[in-house]
């Protein structure tokens, strides 16, 4: 008999999901939000200077990141469950169309104050488009499936990291900044469009009154808040032993305990327990996922500063020198992808994706002035390929571990442990990074001169500042391979358990059962 935690309840015994035929097409759709979502971030990263230029309030410029970075990350479990509850297509509609609403906002902003006000706005938007999207894939495509997907949303990955900083260098020095937002409605109208026509979910089965987990909302928005904005200072605004950041810690804490004691009374939760103490695949994905984000975080922020200060890359260039970790990281989700598909395994994946990590981050740690482009885009290729067995596959074994009226809820859920451990990653090698660079005419906080400013000091200043940014990142990449090495013991624990979908079919059912219950 299932246990009262459900720790026996098999992951997978639901009504078969029905593939659409059209699938590619209805999926371009989803994805093209995906993608607009990401390209917004990286744009908008890329026209701050101008935007500060012409608004004044630099002391402010930080929350006009922060603000949405913390929207998104407090809306994404409140947009999970909001589709759990009503219908999928709905929600990630309603949210892409808020998203629209406040980039014409944020473009026609007369003040940084009221950009700040309107991207946390945004962000609200944006946390409902990441939600949804990975919430409709789960919805649309049974576990055993969606390798022959996972492509897509890696190709969808690697364009919007690589073409985020390019476009929004050139609609910035060609449009001027407030098209950083405006450019996003005409994407917006076409994917509104395309899903309105081609997506199609069925509504939530519900029986009784529906209530929202306010409680819950509240007490989580909370501690989210707090673990972003104590990831966020730590380090540069404020010193790690400050009573600022310690009680910000606290806060966060107490807040999550409260979280987690009011999940476990209310009717409608908003991330029901269950998903975690339902399968243990669930909360190893979390960890899967937490440590790919603050990697990918780490080296996508950092490789192009070593790229451009100390190999001396242009801006521009320093992007597309991150090609042999995005065509890496696109080459093994989808060759992952199509074995899982064609032979329903997949913990080896990754097993090997950390390993990867580790050594790739490890052997980023080691380059000196004297490294070779050569030399380093091969260290990226490893990250790139550990990136690429893990993120996906991580995504769809968390999945796997839950019922299907648990999708919305699940997919947020990983989605929100991702990012802030990439929150973390970045506040973690930030302070490193200003600790490390505090000379050479640097002052504490200052961050990292670009490389032509670089190339205006003396040779004794510029050898020092170089031997600081080789220093930086050698620390950067060395914790990073560190953290990575906690991906090791998560994924050699994770059971596999037979993926919903074809093949397998009823017959697999009493295996998934005794799988299940032994998985604990």
């Amino acid at each position: 008999m299932p246990s009262p935690s459900g720790a026996g309840r098999t992951p997978a015994t639901t009504d078969p999901i029905e593939v659409p035929k059209n699938i590619r097409w209805v999926l371009l759709g989803i994805m093209l939000a995906l993608l607009l979502s990401m390209l917004d971030a990286l744009i908008v990263g890329t026209a701050m200077p101008t935007v500060v230029a012409d608004l004044g309030g630099l002391e402010h410029m930080s929350w006009v990141v922060t603000g949405y970075t913390l929207a998104t990350a407090c809306s994404t479990p409140v947009w999970g469950k909001l589709g759990d509850l009503f219908n999928r297509k709905t929600m990630f509609l309603t949210s892409i169309v808020l998203f629209l609403i406040t980039s014409v906002l944020c473009g026609m902003a007369s003040s940084i104050d009221w950009l700040i006000v309107f991207r946390v706005l945004q962000g609200l938007g944006a946390g409902g488009m990441g939600a949804g999207a990975f919430a409709l894939i789960g919805a649309l495509l049974p576990p055993r499936e969606r390798g022959r997907y996972q492509g897509m949303v890696a190709g969808v990955t690697a364009l919007g990291q690589l073409g985020g900083p390019l476009l929004g260098g050139f609609v910035t020095g060609h449009l001027g900044w407030r098209w950083a937002f405006y450019i996003n409605v005409p994407i917006g109208l076409i994917c509104i469009a395309w899903c309105w026509i081609m997506l199609r979910v069925p509504a939530a089965k519900r029986q009784g009154r529906i209530t929202l987990d306010w409680w819950g909302i509240t007490f989580l928005t909370g501690a989210i808040s707090a673990f972003v904005m104590a990831a966020t200072w730590a380090g540069s605004t404020y010193a790690w032993s400050s009573w600022q950041i310690v009680a910000l810690a606290l806060a966060a804490s107490v807040l999550l305990a409260a979280f987690i004691a009011t999940e476990r009374r209310v009717a409608e939760p908003l991330m029901p327990p269950r998903i975690y103490s339902g399968h243990r695949n669930f909360p190893l994905s979390a960890v899967l996922l937490t440590v790919t984000g603050v990697t990918l975080f780490g080296a996508t922020l950092y490789l192009p500063l070593y790229l451009q200060v100390v190999q001396g890359a242009s801006a521009a260039n320093s992007g597309l020198l991150l090609l042999p970790l995005m065509i890496a990281t696109l080459i093994t989700s989808n060759i992952a992808g199509r074995v899982m598909t064609a032979t329903g395994r997949y913990k080896i994946f990754p097993v090997l994706g950390s390993l990867f990590l580790v050594t790739g981050m490890g052997l980023l740690s080691t380059m000196d002035t004297d490294t070779s482009r050569f030399t380093t885009s091969a260290y990226m290729a490893l990250v790139g390929a550990g990136t690429g067995l893990t993120l996906q596959m991580s995504n769809t074994i968390a999945q796997n571990a839950v019922e299907p009226r648990d999708i919305g809820s699940a997919s947020a859920a990983t989605n929100l442990f991702r990012n802030l451990g990439g929150s973390l990653g970045l506040a973690v090698f930030a302070s490193l990074f200003t600790g490390a660079v505090a000379g050479a005419g640097q002052a504490p906080g200052e961050g990292a001169l670009p490389g032509n400013a670089a190339g205006r000091l003396s040779d004794a200043a510029r050898e020092a500042y170089l031997a600081d940014v080789v220093h930086a990142t050698h620390l950067i990449f060395l914790t990073g391979s560190l953290i990575a090495l906690a991906a090791l013991p998560a994924s050699l624990l994770i059971k596999e358990v037979p993926l919903r979908g074809k093949p397998g079919g009823a017959a697999a059912e009493p295996k998934r059962a005794a799988d299940s219950a032994s998985a604990t």
